[in-house]
């Protein structure tokens, strides 16, 4: 077997661009890896404007930075690309036309495509860290507008421990009382509008509440680790997707099963079952479970 290199390293198919920042990621947060049963790789990009100083070119600044780590990670064979940094929303179309690789930078790509499985006419929750930046200037770089999908938002407060620990950039905070703020949000926002019919969480730092959100809201709640976990299905290789739902491994197409105590089903020229005796795909007993099915 010939193997075929050109890179440092291998694996990741997902490539996730960060800002450096310094307060604490839980597992759930798409910045801490422990979130992904499968390898990430991050590109993290530096304090371009440090002492809070921001010059007026500073989007062009942001976009040059951003493309040139959104190109490493194309060179580092990752297939996707996504981001933790909410802002880079903005620079959607600049991104995913920088690269050949698929870029999704927020969950409010998906408004269409959740106004068309609830119904056009119910509104979707969107969940910021900013309201004030939730416009139609930004839903417009991502394809839609509020004219044609109803939105409705939410945002914790400025004097929060979220806003205090996560977006002033604190090394320490106390998680239970942000969640506990996020809870309330949620709550507040489905007695303002109880006819919401699907949540999406803008702020990738609310991913990691998602299931406490949806238990409050009692709608689905989408975040940005959703996309991320479809895309890794979307570019994985059919052998890979094939190999890890099977359990087998890659060692000359014989392997083992983590089902193994399943029966493989052998369909007989009359479209009938029948049961095998084998142990698995490849396995001792001799069935042609690749040509079969498992029940």
């Amino acid at each position: 077997m010939v193997l075929q290199g050109g890179r440092t390293y291998y694996g990741p198919k997902i490539g996730i661009l960060m800002m450096r920042t310094r307060f604490p990621r839980i597992p759930g947060d798409p910045g801490n890896a422990a979130t992904f049963p499968f390898p990430v790789s991050y590109r993290v990009v530096p304090d371009l404007f440090p002492a809070g100083r921001i010059p007026a070119d500073a989007d062009e600044i942001l976009l040059q930075e951003f493309r040139q780590a959104a190109l490493d990670l194309e060179a580092d064979g990752c297939r996707a690309i996504t981001t933790v940094c909410s802002f880079l929303a903005g620079f959607q179309r600049e991104l995913a036309e920088a690269v050949r690789i698929p870029v999704f930078t927020s969950t409010l790509s998906l408004v269409p495509w959740a106004s068309t499985l609830i119904g056009k006419g119910r509104p979707i929750g969107i969940f910021s860290d900013n309201a004030a930046m939730m416009n139609d200037d930004l839903f417009g770089r991502l394809g839609w507008s509020s004219a044609d999908y109803p939105v409705t938002v939410s945002a914790l407060p400025q004097d929060s421990e979220f806003h205090r620990v996560i977006i002033e950039d604190r090394p320490e905070g106390d998680v239970d009382l942000i969640r506990q703020e996020i809870l309330t949000m949620t709550r507040k926002h489905m007695e303002e509008h109880p006819d919401t019919g699907a949540i999406l969480l803008e702020c990738a730092n609310y991913a990691a509440f998602q299931k406490e959100i949806a238990a409050q809201a009692k709608v689905p709640v989408f975040s940005i680790n959703q996309l991320i976990l479809m895309m890794q299905d979307a570019v994985r290789e059919k052998k890979e997707y094939w190999m890890e739902r099977h359990g087998v491994t890659d060692q000359g197409r014989q392997g083992t099963v983590r089902d193994a105590e399943r029966t493989p089903v052998e369909r007989t020229e009359d479209g009938s079952t029948e049961k095998g005796t084998g142990d698995g795909a490849g396995g001792r007993g001799g069935n042609k479970s690749v040509k079969g099915a498992w029940l």
